[in-house]
């Protein structure tokens, strides 16, 4: 894999060194401990359709004539004694990355959902097999409740039954509250409304914090100057806008970089306040 250093992005107290391979479809950013490696799971033509509520005027606003890219990411941390996947697409290119990376599905310890949609879950079983068999899987209780019980994604249900005793359900606090480790350095945050239980997973090292926002955008382009705009795969399209913009604030006022699913190359960078909404400066 080739890799190309970039250094010296410097926001506040965080200082990073990022490593990046777009041929690949590989970034990966430090933060203290951390090695935070976004890997895209797939890349294709993104729809504006999906936007509520968005008119062409508007749209033409943020989107080029020449249309615009849409992406399936995930995420490998990489901490001191254990290897971590945050969300596992559709399962198609997430095993070739890895490995390429030097670390094999049986080496993963620790899956983290952001939810249970079925480009979020694809890599987690095969037949019923879990495909990380190492692993604990940690969902949210209100997400794995719906997709399971409520509105029952097949999908869901048999990654549940396949990592068994091994999956760890939890309720996240909300923002603001008292934050509660899952694992060492890792804190989940509650961030309802693209689903039921959609959570975010705030990353520190000593003083030096990463978000991993889960799906939060799905055409960044427009939503993040109209964080108002939601998407048609939000369930809850009302809250899933509040939820948006006030993590965006979250991590403007703070200084605290991003990482999305559905952000396009390096989906990895810091968000700044821009009038009403907000403005993403990508960390490379």
């Amino acid at each position: 894999m080739k890799r190309n250093a970039f250094v010296g992005l410097c926001f506040g107290i965080i200082a990073v060194t990022a490593y990046a391979s777009e041929e690949d479809g590989i970034y990966t950013y430090r933060a203290g401990q951390f090695e935070i490696i976004m890997m895209v799971e797939r890349s294709n033509p993104g729809n504006a359709g999906i936007l509520v509520g968005a008119d062409q005027t508007l749209l033409s606003r943020y989107i080029p004539a020449s249309g615009f890219n849409h992406s399936t990411n995930t995420f490998l941390i990489k901490a001191p004694g254990r290897n971590i996947i945050v969300d596992t697409g559709f399962g198609a290119a997430i095993f070739d990355k890895i490995r390429q990376l030097g670390v094999e599905p049986e080496q993963i310890d620790t899956v983290l959902l952001t939810h249970m949609h079925g480009d979020h879950i694809g890599g987690l079983q095969r037949d019923g097999r879990p495909l990380f068999p190492n692993a604990k899987l940690y969902v949210s209780v209100r997400d794995s409740d719906h997709f399971t019980k409520t509105a029952v994604n097949q999908g869901a249900v048999a990654a549940i039954a396949a990592y068994g005793s091994n999956v760890v359900l939890f309720d996240p606090p909300a923002l603001g509250s008292a934050l509660r480790e899952i694992i060492p350095g890792i804190s989940p945050i509650a961030a309802y409304g693209h689903t039921p239980g959609h959570t975010v997973y705030l990353i520190q090292s000593g003083t030096e914090r990463f978000l991993i926002i889960g799906d939060l955008l799905h055409v960044a382009l427009v939503q993040f100057p109209r964080p108002d705009i939601s998407a048609t795969y939000d369930i809850d399209q009302s809250a899933a806008a509040a939820t948006r913009r006030q993590f965006l604030l979250y991590a403007a006022q703070n200084r605290i970089p991003v990482g999305g699913m559905h952000m396009i190359y390096p989906a990895v960078g810091f968000v700044e306040t821009d009038g009403a909404g907000f403005k993403f400066v990508p960390a490379r």
